[in-house]
Order: structure tokens, then sequence, then C-alpha cells
């Protein structure tokens, strides 16, 4: 047997290369403590996110807001930590067998759940194999792969071939495998479990409907030793009470953070970033965080030709996107590439003949040539998201202008998620999705995120993932994100920065890829 701390080094090295742009704030705010004096710290800590979560199940889900409570809620066997590298969390280690299909991980005892019960190999096992059922990730990624009980604190996972990414895939959080109760996992519907019970340092307490959910300290939470370092380490729940207020309204958000109402809010409006830059008692965090991306119905309508999805992309003006959505040019860089520009290996621009065309003759001949006849074209989106819904709104007007004929549906985010999985209601979808380590990852080659299942998305991820070198990892991901535009199935509209705003009297908020609050304390 190797034994391994940590994932292979050259997935090591892959992934150390986000740390270039990963960091926002540090996390250490001003506090309106004397010198000299005890602090006293609030119980309560108030943010106000855009939107309420379609689902707090996380193996269901790529939702950041999702996603953010959840992870409060939810651990995972690894997790990532600041600079990205696989990290225990209810595992304390795992071995490889020398053929490199069996890993083995051995748990932390006396870990508890929310209902008080021991966490086991059971319940693990229970949580696992459903996250390779249920979980897009799980499936596109590791499918074929079963894990299984060696004793009430050990499980082995096999898997059916070797792959260099195992450990990475299950420390990441979009599509998080969380651990629940067995007994949670085996009443699951197809829609998801139906209670919310996990091992983190937060309990969920109540969900109210279009308002809030509250998060309670779970005060037999026992943290991992160590600093906090990203999503491991050190979780104190340092303030017992978590509340989320969705606030869609931008403005409300704004007026919040000046008043005081909230002591942190989510996804800043860029065109508000000035005036919170000035406003008095507060903090501005902002980092790289993703791309913005449009997604064609490859499997039905008018786009499931090639050449209308085609036409599609030679109308469009990323320039003009992009500058609508972000306000500024300071908050945004226009690139083909679906993955970090800043990490080397990944940031391949192949495909570029099809980005910013900007040529609506050139999406006319398309369309003569697909027999085009004016048929609607739905743009689905949500107004929850402000730089979703203004991207779709001027890609239909610049649709128009080309020639198409276009409407939009706008619905809220959880109506928005599940009828993107109708593919008789939309023909074009814009979201802005954060980074992700490796190409494998990445929504648009997820065949349940927009439909797209070409095969030879397969056969290109599978050669990313098998390769035997850096430089054929990357000439492997450059072929596919070539296919990719070629087929039109999706494309990159632009990369985007975010930001957030706390008070003044927080301490110990970090904004890594999705934000942490299980560590901060409000200054009364």
């Amino acid at each position: 047997m190797k034994k391994y701390s940590k994932i292979k080094i050259i997935t090591i090295i892959l992934i150390l290369l986000l740390t270039l742009s990963a960091c926002g704030g540090n996390g250490e705010t001003a506090t309106t403590t004397a010198p000299g004096t005890t602090p006293e710290y609030k119980d309560t800590l108030i943010i106000a996110t855009t939107a309420q979560p379609p689902t707090l199940d996380g193996s269901l889900t790529a939702s950041q807001v999702s996603l953010t409570i959840a992870g409060n809620i939810f651990e995972q066997l690894y997790t990532m930590n600041k600079d990205y590298e696989p990290t225990p969390d209810l595992a304390e280690s795992y071995t490889v067998s020398d053929d490199g299909l069996v890993y083995t991980f051995k748990l932390r005892e006396g870990v508890k759940f929310h209902n008080g019960k021991e966490m086991t190999a059971d319940d693990v096992v229970a949580s696992m194999n459903r996250w390779l059922e249920v979980s897009a990730r799980g499936k596109t990624l590791l499918g074929g792969s079963v894990f299984a009980k060696v004793d009430d604190y050990t499980v082995t996972l096999t898997v059916p071939k070797v792959t260099s990414d195992v450990i990475t895939i299950i420390a990441t959080r979009t599509f998080f495998p969380v651990i629940m109760p067995k007994e949670v996992i085996e009443a699951a519907t197809p829609e998801g479990v139906q209670e919310y019970i996990g091992t983190g340092p937060y309990k969920l307490v109540e969900w109210k409907q279009d308002q809030y959910i509250h998060l309670v300290k779970y005060d037999e939470y026992t943290t991992i030793p160590g600093e906090s370092s990203a999503y491991s380490g050190l979780k104190s729940a340092a303030t017992p009470n978590l509340f989320f207020y969705f606030v869609q309204d931008h403005s409300t958000r704004i007026a919040g953070m000046k008043t005081g109402e909230y002591d942190i809010i989510e996804n800043v409006p860029l065109e508000n970033y000035d005036e919170l830059k000035d406003a008095e008692g507060v903090v501005l965090y902002s980092k790289p965080s993703g791309s913005l991306n449009a997604f064609f119905n490859t499997q039905q309508g008018v786009l499931s030709d090639v050449k209308m999805r085609q036409a599609v992309m030679a109308a469009l003006s990323m320039d003009e996107i992009m500058l609508a959505s972000y306000a500024d040019t300071a908050h945004f860089t226009l690139d083909p590439g679906y993955m970090n520009l800043n990490q080397p290996q990944w940031a391949v621009k192949t495909g570029s003949e099809f980005y910013n065309q900007k040529n609506p003759d050139k999406a006319k001949q398309l369309m003569a040539e697909a027999g085009y006849n004016g048929e609607t074209i739905n743009l689905l989106t949500t107004p929850d998201y402000q730089e979703m819904y203004t991207a779709t709104l001027v890609v239909q007007e610049q649709l128009r202008q080309a020639g198409f004929t276009v409407e939009v549906i706008a619905l809220d985010f959880p109506s928005f998620m599940s009828t993107k999985g109708d593919f008789g209601k939309w023909d074009i979808f814009i979201t802005s999705n954060g980074y992700n380590i490796i190409p494998p990852m990445i929504l648009a080659v997820n065949s349940s995120w927009a439909g797209f299942d070409a095969p030879e998305v397969a056969l290109g991820l599978a050669a990313i993932r098998e390769a035997g070198s850096y430089e054929e990892a990357q000439q492997a991901w450059a072929d596919l994100q070539q296919f990719m535009y070629e087929y039109g199935s999706s494309t990159a509209i632009g990369h985007y920065n975010t930001s957030m705003a706390t008070r003044d009297s927080v301490d110990g908020f970090v904004y890594f890829d999705l934000p942490i609050y299980w560590n901060v304390v409000v200054t009364k």
C-alpha cells in the first residue's frame, strides 16, 4: 500500500496555480474596539444574499447560494485548504492500492450529527454512494465507482480506472459530497433529502420560505485541530446565530449595508461598488471569480441545428454584454477560455475564431443556410442575479438586430434552475459560473447542466484525466475546448470579478471561492 497525505504531485502542481487569483480580502477587517479593552460581540450575524436557494442538498446543486449556506451545515471526507490542496475533513487519512484502483479512508471517530447520532462507515457509504448515483459531478467523473464498509471507521472507494484527480473531485464544493445520516439518505426522493442533518459547525433550525434561513451553532461540534485555512481547519462557529435573508432587490441590499441593517451583503452590484467604497463603516472585498457563459439547447428546438448555434455566436458582441453586466472594464476581462485566466495550464484560447465575432451578416448567412423561418428563440433567465439578467437582455437585442425572433422568460432563481432541465422550454440561458480547479469539473462539459452530451466530450475528458504529462493534459483540454466552440454547445462571454461588503465591525471574514462565515465575529 502506498500512503498519501495529499493528492499526487502532478495534481498538486495544477491546483496550486489557482492561488494566484483565488484570494480576495484576507478576512482582517477593522474593528471598533478601543485599545486595551475586551471586545463584546453580537450573538447574531445578518447576511443579505441575492436569492433563495433552490435546495440545501449539496449533491444536487451547483448554486452558489445553496453551497454557501449548506457549507455551514454539512462536511465531506476531504475539503480544500487555501492553497487548493485536498485536506482531511471527516476522514483522517487515505491510502491507495498499488494498482491505483482502491482508496481506503480512515474516518474520524466521535463525530456527531446534529441529531446526536455518531457518524460511522454506514452513514459515509450511504451518503457517498448516493452522491455517485445522483450528483452530476459524481456520475460524470467517477461513474462506475463504489464505496464499501470495511469496519465502523474505515471505508473503501473502488474506481474503474486510474486517474490523478479522485481526491480533488471529492474535496471540491460544487455538487459536493456531503455526509448525512444513513436514514436521511434512505428517505431521500429524486428531488432531494427530506431533512438537512449534517456534522458541520451550524445546524438548520428554520427555513422561512421567501424570507430567510436561520442557522444555530451546534454545541456538540468538534473542529479539526489546526488553523483555519479556507474550508479546512478551525471552524469555531464564533457567532451563535447566522441569518441569511433573501434580498433580491439590489438597492435594498446596498441601503441595508450603509445603515448597518446587514452585517454582510453578498454580490455587490458593480454599479454600486464606488458608492460602497466611499461609504463610512463599509469594507469591500473583490476577487476574480469565474466566467459568464451562454449555454445553447443542443437537444431540442430551433438551436438543435449546429448552424443555428453558430449563427447566434456570430451575432454576439461580448464587449457590449460584459460592459452592460459588469459596469466597468476594470471588473471584467474578455477571453474565450472557460478556465481561470491565471491558471497557465488550462487558460487556452482555442476556439477564439468563434468568440466575440460581432458579425450580424455572417449570422444572417448561417440562418439562411439552416432554413431559419422566424421561429422564436426563448432566452431563459432570472432577475435574482443581475449580471445574468442584464446579459440576457443585451443578447436579446443583439439577436433581434441580426434578424432572430427572440423572447425572454424571466423566473425566480429556483424556478430558473428547475426549468432549465426541461429542454422544451428554453433555447439559451446565461449563467455566471465560478472557476473550477480542473476542466472535467466545469459545467460546460457536464451533460446534466445544459444537455451537452456529444461522445467527443467523454473522450476528451478521459484524455485530460489520463494524460501522462502536463503538456498532454493541456493539449487534450485545448482540443476539447476547440470542439465545444465548433459544436456550438456554449460560449464564454467574459471573465468577471465579484465583490462582497461587510461592516467594519465584522472580523474573521474570509472571501474564498465561496464566502466563509464560521469564524466571523461582529463587535457590538
